[in-house]
């Protein structure tokens, strides 16, 4: 793929999750991190699956990504929503409400309601209790809010906030910050919404959203009702970003498909390639500062599109299929052609 875009890259590969624990007993080596933390960006596959899904294991899969996560300091996650146009017919959205979407969402990444204390689930009194926390600082929300700004600019000069300021302090934190940090963006359009208002108008009007930022419980809802707008979740990349830079100027980011390992079809070249390959794009753009590049991939993912190549799950009934590794060279000869 890279050498189809005539760039000289220095890959290496290593092991994590699942495949990581079987080899080493662990699912995150530190050498695994150092080698992270040494590159200009990381591009990860999945990790999981049936074999290690034991929840009262001490050794998970998942313990890879969230600690390379930590390692590079990614707070933000970022996950595109945008509708092909030949594939329109696979969202559940009329053509006309779907077509032409194109929506960058910004998550808060490590914080709120999922990582902050007390957490608990209890009995007391012969009666069952729980209780979440959500908490944010000003910094937290800062930062992650400027990275939607700084974005924006590259876009339609748009940014949504999501929250619920009416009833949750949190969300009037994330609204006082965000219109402070709005001020030193005047060329940006700054729309506070409530969560439960973008939700419903994502659904009936998509394309007027361009950046949407968030925390972390909204955003993971958010996301996941926005995979409607591609279609499949075989469509969609992610990238996690923070304030770490490289040498170039970029993100020293993690890019990643949002899909997991697939295990059910695993060697049976069914698998769509097209979020990983996606997330090379992002990368490409955030991380290599390669706009034109970033743009190449994501034309000639569309170009094989257009053409009609399948993998199963964007396939209509009946319609003729393609492996994984021919959609993946059709768009590497597609890239070729462009140049």
């Amino acid at each position: 793929m890279l050498g189809a875009l005539n760039l000289d890259v220095e890959l290496r590969d290593d092991l994590v999750g699942g495949a990581a624990i079987d080899a080493f007993g662990t699912a995150l080596r530190p050498e695994t991190v150092a080698l992270a933390q040494d590159s200009d960006a990381v591009l990860f596959g999945a990790v999981g699956g049936p074999k290690w899904d034991d929840p009262k294991a001490t050794v998970r899969p998942e313990q890879a990504i969230l600690g390379l996560r930590a390692a590079l300091g990614t707070f933000a996650n970022l996950r595109p929503a945008r509708m092909q146009p030949a594939l329109v017919h696979l969202s559940p959205l009329k053509p006309e409400i779907v077509q032409g979407a194109d929506v960058l969402f910004i998550r808060e990444l490590v914080a709120g309601t999922y990582f902050a204390e007390p957490k608990k689930y209890w009995q007391e009194n012969g009666e069952w209790r729980a209780v979440d926390t959500t908490a944010y600082t000003e910094h937290e929300v800062e930062r992650t809010v400027r990275i939607a700004f700084d974005l924006a600019r590259l876009r339609k000069k748009r940014v949504h906030m999501a929250d619920k300021q009416n009833v949750m302090a949190t969300s009037r934190l994330w609204r006082d910050v965000a219109t402070r940090v709005a001020a030193d963006y005047p060329d940006v359009e700054f729309l506070p919404i409530l969560t439960d208002a973008l939700a419903m108008h994502l659904l009936y009007r998509p394309t007027d959203f361009d950046v949407v930022v968030t925390d972390n419980l909204f955003g993971d809802l958010l996301t996941d009702e926005a995979a409607v707008l591609a279609g499949s979740m075989g469509l969609m990349p992610s990238a996690s970003l923070g304030e770490a830079r490289n040498p170039h100027g970029g993100y020293r980011g993690l890019f990643e498909p949002i899909h997991g390992t697939a295990p059910d079809i695993a060697g049976q070249g069914k698998a769509n390639p097209i979020a990983a390959i996606q997330s090379l794009a992002l990368l490409l753009r955030y991380s290599f500062r390669l706009e034109p590049e970033a743009r190449a991939v994501e034309n000639a993912v569309d170009d094989v599109i257009e053409l009609g190549l399948r993998t199963p799950d964007i396939a209509r009934p009946g319609e003729q299929t393609v492996t994984t590794s021919e959609l993946g060279d059709a768009i590497v000869q597609a890239l070729r052609q462009m140049r």
